[in-house]
């Protein structure tokens, strides 16, 4: 593989940001850690797909709106744009270089139709202060800020995973409403600790790798 080619490099209140790029591809590394790519958006794009694929076929009440959590390499958010199906798209991002990345940035290419479609908002706020705080909810909450619940970015995210950070999910879902977590290894600790925070349906679904531990999202339901 190439050297990578650092494009962007931004000290900010949670640490450095880095975008660089390797060959045709994008990368993104906080405070030292390789977060995502635009290699392979498989699972980015399966967090959305199953998040819609459990809400309810039919609604009177008109499409499903989502929040997703963290913008990336926005993989997550084009492929629910790409879905009329969904009425309402909010994307929380706490970092604003990434978001300039993707406003007239090199990463405009992947989300440049996205952020013009009226339907999508990127909010500039912190995941974990959100949901804890925000009055809004949606029918689904789709989550990809950490490697994982159990190998987070910044320690504060720690605190999403938690009994009381589930408890902030579940509130800022409607009944009925899906919770989709990504993570790049299973986990049943936290597959227990949706359970024990009341969420049912939790199951898992895995991307299959060539090597090493699939990717996963974590799925579960608020109960109606």
């Amino acid at each position: 593989m190439p050297n990578p080619v650092t494009l962007d490099r931004r000290e900010g209140p949670y640490g450095e940001v880095v975008l660089r790029r390797r060959a045709e591809h994008f990368e993104i590394i906080a405070n030292g850690t390789f977060l995502m790519d635009t290699s392979d958006g498989r699972s980015e794009r399966l967090l959305i797909d199953v998040a819609m694929g459990a809400l309810p076929a039919e609604r009177a009440d008109g499409g499903p709106s989502v929040l997703i959590g963290g913008l990336g390499v926005g993989f997550s958010l084009a492929h629910a744009a790409a879905d009329p199906r969904w009425s309402r798209i909010a994307v929380v991002e706490r970092e604003e270089a990434i978001i300039d990345w993707h406003r007239g940035g090199p990463l405009a290419a992947i989300s440049g139709r996205a952020l013009a479609d009226p339907r999508c908002v990127i909010l500039h706020t912190d995941l974990v202060e959100y949901v804890r705080t925000s009055p809004d909810t949606y029918d689904a909450l789709c989550l990809d800020i950490d490697n994982g619940p159990d190998w987070t970015v910044t320690e504060d995210n720690q605190g999403l995973y938690t009994a009381e950070g589930l408890a902030a999910c579940a509130a800022r879902l409607n009944p009925g409403g899906i919770l989709a977590v990504w993570s790049a290894r299973p986990s049943p600790d936290f597959e227990e600790s949706l359970r024990n925070a009341g969420f049912s349906g939790v199951r898992t679904e895995e991307i299959p790798v060539a090597r090493g531990v699939p990717d996963v999202v974590h799925l579960s339901v608020r109960p109606a």
